[in-house]
């Protein structure tokens, strides 16, 4: 194989991520679909209607984490990859088809139920198969490509909307229908990847994994010293972990350690959610409409916004594996919040009606902006990478789709409360979310230890003994180090194998 083991890493876990494609192109297309003249006309909805058009798609998404848990387990990653792809494909063809709402409704909850599957397992995938240097920035690459895929959608949608404004459904049929391609792509090429190791390791296909260790970090040579000292460190952890750690759902809420991480992981999926992201995302024309900004506008600022974005994501990927976990979260929540409170000012000083809303409306678009940067550049890929490295790997599918559940349930939340809400009381909704912001800087400050370059298997270490106060701690009393632990056997593996082969 002529790629390097980190680039080939790299690229598996690239295209992975294109299931992450799919749901931030619906995140990105949605706000073009229940704006568009066509979809008011032929389905005249009310807002708790249109709510339903956005929530029921997060919806199927939560159950769709729920049965990719135990799908996971059972099957391994791929073929749950699989899976989520077909169920997706079959609910873009219903949406793109719709006659009636309802009809739209049944697409929008099959095609959230397979994005469910898709979401909770493309982060376990790309944790499992990457070197504990890079595991960073590939499970960074599933906010990025939902970054992709919002970016697509935003500039498809503000095409479709301008030029297809002529009363026909194409307006947002096409849009809709664009989004089973990179699903289809997925489907016929996923199981040309390899499995996890680990997950073949933990059911009794040790040679196959071994083998897929060192398809990933040695160019297929099974003998390389470091793939055999990480394949003897993931066999003794999962062997512990079928004797110690949880064993089924009941154990993650009745084992410490386990519950701690469960608890984390949930926390911080529920926070993402309150940081106003997706009200953003889904109401953009109604949200602008606040600030006196008209639709068509609202669409090219929001295609703008999804570049922002990209390139914050970048930032991430670049730098997540630099500066860690914990403090890019915090940070992060912190300019959130300031952003939220900066924004929530202009819309309450120049409502709409006051015809002030020139510099107030490029001041909010700013804001809006600088908001987006934040936030894809830290708790938009940080909620996928730290749920998906902290589980040991006998519960990391089962601890992954419950946090995953708790996101889309608080996504599904606001995606049918933020029209009402926005119509109803204005900007005093957005104080809602200048306070989580900066609740969410102070939970994580208080109990998120700091687990970069960690090897997943020293999570369970580190869970059990850190303190659940993380501040003014002494990091070494809770550190195993795992990684020096590796390095020291593969070099013992060297030292025999020149002795060897000097006699």
């Amino acid at each position: 194989m002529g790629l390097s083991p980190h680039t080939y890493q790299f690229l598996v876990g690239v295209f992975a991520s294109m299931g992450s494609v799919l749901y931030g192109y619906d995140l990105g297309v949605i706000a073009e679909v229940v704006g568009s003249d066509s979809y008011i006309n032929l389905f005249n909805p009310t807002d708790s209607e249109t709510g339903v058009v956005v929530s029921l798609f997060t919806g199927g998404a939560f159950f769709g984490a729920f049965f990719a848990g135990p799908a996971g387990d059972w099957f391994g990653r791929r073929l749950t990859i699989l899976v989520g792809a077909l169920i997706f494909i079959l609910g873009g063809c219903l949406q793109t088809a719709a006659q009636s709402i309802h009809y739209l409704w049944a697409g929008r909850a099959v095609a959230g139920l397979g994005v469910g599957f898709l979401v909770m397992i493309i982060p376990i995938y790309q944790g499992e198969i990457a070197h504990p240097s890079i595991r960073g920035r590939i499970t960074a690459l599933q906010q990025f490509m939902l970054g992709i895929g919002a970016f697509v959608a935003g500039w498809i949608g503000y095409g479709c909307f301008i030029h297809l404004n002529n009363g026909t459904t194409a307006q947002w049929r096409i849009p809709l229908g664009i989004q089973i391609l990179p699903a289809a792509v997925l489907a016929l090429l996923i199981l040309l990847f390899p499995e996890s190791p680990r997950w073949l390791i933990d059911h009794g296909q040790e040679e196959k994994g071994l083998q897929t260790l060192a398809r990933l970090h040695a160019n297929g040579d099974v003998s390389d010293p470091w793939v055999r000292a990480e394949f003897q460190q993931i066999q003794e952890s999962i062997t512990y972990e079928h004797e110690h750690e949880a064993k089924s759902y009941a154990e993650l809420f009745r084992n410490r350690s386990s519950f701690r991480r469960l608890f984390i992981a949930c926390a911080l999926q529920a926070s993402v959610q309150m940081t106003g992201v997706s009200a953003i995302q889904y109401f953009s024309i109604t949200i602008f409409k606040q600030i006196g900004i008209d639709s068509d506008n609202a669409l090219k600022y929001q295609a703008i916004n999804n570049i922002l974005a990209l390139i914050a994501q970048a930032m991430c990927i670049l730098l997540v594996d630099k500066f860690g976990r914990r403090w890019p979260l915090i940070m992060g929540n912190l300019v959130n919040c300031l952003m939220f409170t900066i924004a929530t000012i202009l819309i309450a000083q120049f409502p709409p009606d006051t015809n002030a809303s020139g510099g107030a409306g490029w001041g909010f678009i700013i804001v809006t902006w600088l908001y987006n940067i934040s936030f894809s550049a830290t708790c938009g890929p940080l909620s996928w990478i730290i749920p998906a490295e902290i589980f040991d790997t006998h519960t990391r599918s089962k601890g992954v789709s419950i946090a995953t559940m708790t996101s889309f349930a608080f996504n599904t939340l606001i995606g049918q409360v933020t029209a009402l809400a926005i119509n109803s009381i204005h900007w005093r909704f957005y104080l809602v979310f200048v306070i989580c912001n900066f609740t969410n800087a102070v939970f994580f400050w208080l109990v998120l230890p700091e687990t970069k370059r960690l090897p997943l298997e020293e999570m369970n270490y580190l869970f059990t003994h850190a303190p659940w106060i993380v501040p003014g701690t002494d990091k070494s009393k809770y550190t195993a180090d795992m990684a020096g632990d590796m390095e020291r056997r593969a070099g013992e593996l060297r030292e025999k194998t020149a002795v060897t082969q000097h006699e």
